[in-house]
């Protein structure tokens, strides 16, 4: 140890002895960049003492800029000499072979070599494979690129891409080995991969690319360890490229054991007041034997977060700390304080389309404030969450100050447009849907949606367009405008319904959302000769203007396939101006409880009520009818009051349904899931005749629904047996509906 410190203050007092000061500097080989600039990069300075170490320094920081190939550096009796080569520059860069300029557009910016920017050779290889695994990821995984060099001088040359795309490679099948626990169909519905059908023609996700596997294998571990099992891995995923040019996928997993929660603690730093976190007691208490989940812990954290932000407490870090005992988990978060250090400033790149407003209404901290792991980590998952990026990072880098940090947030933005349309063909007529949506509209974070909706009777558009986070406070604005035609010749009446709305939404308490709106509409109802006389009665044209209101209280344990928890939702309508004044509530409550792997039961209740003020009555278009998913075995609009032949609906109506997968009832190899269901639902009260039966009867069925994936495209049979019903209701045992979205 003696002699290595020893040689080191010699290596030391050896570099210093050579030091030279700087007194003046001379450039050679530089025609492009002056010599003012080199200075500069070089961070070289007049007068300056500069040792070997100083001058290697010089060499690194020019080779950085990346504007030469070759840097020599010398200093004698106090001259710097600094004789340069410069990369020649790209004249032209030239695609070739690709007829989409969107595709040319994201090579063009994806690459290393830039139009006018230096040609740097060993950059071109690499480029190459950029541009293969960007046409990997649009499913052309056989690409072939070849580069040409056009040289002009020895300072620019022409550089040219040469692309045949080649044919998609589409993913014919995807299998699973290991999953015991798990079907195969419902891990389908997990993954983003899907197999190519021909009526998914319009989808990406059929298209093989590395990074739809990668992607798979993140969604099938997230989901995995939702539902407790801790240890799961996807060992392996094979993809075979069959002699047709397509890929069959096959995920193979080892699930381990699925782990319940035994004990959670918390351990707290000694600088802060334990008595303030003492209330999680009960809610961790709460959790204890339930199956672990990722989003459990979650949930946890922002408990103590809350509390943390209450307290105003600062400088506070947490962590969380698992182990396994048996079948079970033990989790302790540990709260302590970390490092004093403040924000100096946060830069953002990587957004070509998205203003930088957009992102930096999403962050939690800003420049000034405390910086903790806590902030940064919500900042980056509220901009992931936001899904207009494919990715977000970033980086803390020091600061003017050895307390101030900079953090600098790269995003890296992804395709927000959608499109999607939907067939169905039934016992119950056909339909026809189509939709687009723009979720990062003109760059500002907003979406715009367009619906529309065709069947035998009734043709429905809808715009939408809503800013999530209005003047960057939280809240969320939308406007709307609707249309509606109904015809209906069998029952004697068409009626064309137009409106226009604005609303806004915020969660006013922790998993509690409040929704404000109004609406303007205009209501055209006409009939003829075959209509009844209190249908009669109703004809005309009716304007109103309404203010709505309405809570949503959500503790599910995710949105996507939910497995314990409950939505909760009320709300209300009432009349500002209006030819017939009503008001109308509306009441929903969804339960979930996971019984086993496969095997999730729902709870649902649905309570609707629409009355007339005063002396007026409630219009055709706005009473009651209760939808076909929640009281199966009736034929849609055909349950509750008649006016003469036809089903008008009622002022009020009740739904209670009860769910559960039956995972074990068709084998797995038929690609199709079971659900038992038994519905409870009532459609009654008429304002506008006394003469007419209320038709106040408890309507209750039983039965299977059966979603089968068959070659032709998803089918979905239900077989429903009636248990009780009022005469004039209209049953139907048995109904299919043939159609998906894509």
């Amino acid at each position: 140890m003696k002699y290595l410190t020893v040689f080191l203050i010699f290596l030391f007092l050896q570099s210093n002895l050579n030091a030279e000061i700087v007194n003046k500097i001379t450039v050679e080989g530089n025609s492009r960049i002056s010599e003012e600039t080199i200075k500069v990069y070089g961070n070289i300075e007049i007068n300056k003492n500069y040792s070997e170490i100083d001058l290697n320094k010089v060499i690194n920081n020019l080779y950085s800029t990346e504007f030469f190939e070759n840097v020599n550096i010398s200093l004698k009796n106090n001259v710097l000499n600094i004789k340069v080569k410069e990369y020649p520059i790209i004249n032209q860069l030239i695609i070739v072979g690709e007829k989409k300029k969107s595709y040319e557009e994201q090579i063009k910016k994806l690459i290393k070599l830039k139009e006018k920017k230096s040609f740097i050779r060993s950059s071109l290889l690499k480029d190459i494979e950029t541009i293969k695994k960007i046409y990997s990821t649009f499913g052309y995984n056989s690409a072939n690129v070849e580069s040409k060099i056009n040289t002009i001088d020895e300072r620019s040359v022409d550089l040219l891409f040469e692309i045949d795309r080649g044919t998609k490679t589409k993913i014919s099948s995807i299998k699973f080995i290991g999953n015991k626990s798990i079907r195969s169909k419902r891990l389908r519905d997990v993954i983003a991969s899907e197999e190519n059908k021909f009526w998914k023609f319009l989808s990406k996700n059929t298209n093989f690319s590395e990074n739809l596997i990668s992607l798979d294998r993140r969604l099938l571990t997230n989901y995995y360890k939702s539902i407790g099992f801790y240890n799961i891995k996807v060992n392996s995923n094979v993809a075979k490229i069959t002699q047709s040019g397509n890929a069959e996928i096959t995920y193979s997993l080892e699930e381990g054991k699925r782990y319940t929660i035994n004990k959670i603690s918390t351990n707290v730093d000694e600088v802060f007041n334990k008595d303030i976190f003492f209330e999680l007691k009960d809610i961790y208490n709460s959790y204890v034997g339930e199956y672990y989940s990722p989003f459990k812990v979650k949930k946890l954290l922002d408990e103590i977060d809350i509390l943390i932000d209450r307290n105003n407490l600062q400088f506070v870090e947490h962590n969380v700390q698992e182990t396994i005992e048996n079948d079970s988990i033990n989790i302790v978060f540990n709260i302590y304080e970390g490092e004093k250090k403040l924000i100096e400033r946060i830069n953002v790149t990587g957004n070509n389309t998205t203003n930088e407003a957009v992102i930096r209404s999403e962050l939690v901290l800003d420049e000034g404030d405390p910086l903790t792991n806590i902030s940064l980590e919500k900042s980056i998952a509220k901009l992931k969450a936001r899904g207009i990026f494919k990715d977000v990072n970033y980086k803390i880098s020091d600061g003017n100050q050895s307390n101030l940090k900079i953090i600098d947030i790269n995003v890296e933005e992804q395709s927000t447009g959608e499109l999607s349309a939907g067939a169905g063909v039934g016992t119950s007529g056909g339909t026809l849907a189509f939709g687009i949506k723009e979720n990062n509209w003109m760059g500002e974070g907003k979406s715009l949606a367009l619906d529309v909706q065709i069947d035998e009777e009734s043709l429905r558009g809808f715009l939408r367009y809503t800013n999530p986070n209005y003047d960057y406070l939280g809240n969320s604005i939308s406007y709307n405008i609707s249309s509606e035609s109904n015809d209906k010749p069998n029952q004697g009446y068409e009626n064309s319904l137009i409106t226009v709305g604005v609303g806004t939404g915020f969660e006013q308490y922790r998993d509690l959302r409040v929704n404000l709106g109004i609406n303007a509409s205009y209501d055209d109802l006409k009939t003829d000769g075959s209509a009844s006389a209190s249908l009669k009665k109703q004809e005309g044209t009716f304007s109103e203007i309404s203010a709505n209101y309405g809570f949503n209280y959500d503790q599910r344990d995710r949105v996507f396939m939910p497995t314990s928890g409950s939505v909760t939702g009320f709300s209300q309508t009432l009349p500002v101006l209006a030819d017939r004044k009503f008001i109308a509530n509306t009441f929903t409550s969804s339960h979930y409880k996971s019984l086993n792997e496969n095997v999730v039961g729902a709870a649902k209740l649905y309570l609707s009520a629409i009355n007339g003020i005063g002396e007026d009555d409630v219009r055709l278009s706005k009473r009651r009818f209760i939808s076909e998913k929640r009281l199966r075995g009736f034929e849609r609009g055909k349950v509750g009051p008649v006016d003469g032949t036809d089903h008008i609906g009622g002022n009020y109506a009740a739904a209670l349904n009860f769910e559960s997968s039956l995972p074990n009832l068709i084998p797995e190899n038929y690609n199709a899931d079971a659900v038992l269901f038994f519905d409870l639902a009532n459609v009654w009260g008429v304002d506008y005749s006394d003469s007419i039966d209320e038709s106040n009867t408890l309507r209750s069925s039983t039965g299977l629904n059966i979603n089968w994936l068959s070659p032709i495209g998803p089918i979905a049979f239900s077989f429903a047996q009636n248990l009780k019903k009022a005469d004039t209701d209209k049953t139907q045992s048995f109904s299919f509906n043939l159609g998906t979205t894509f």
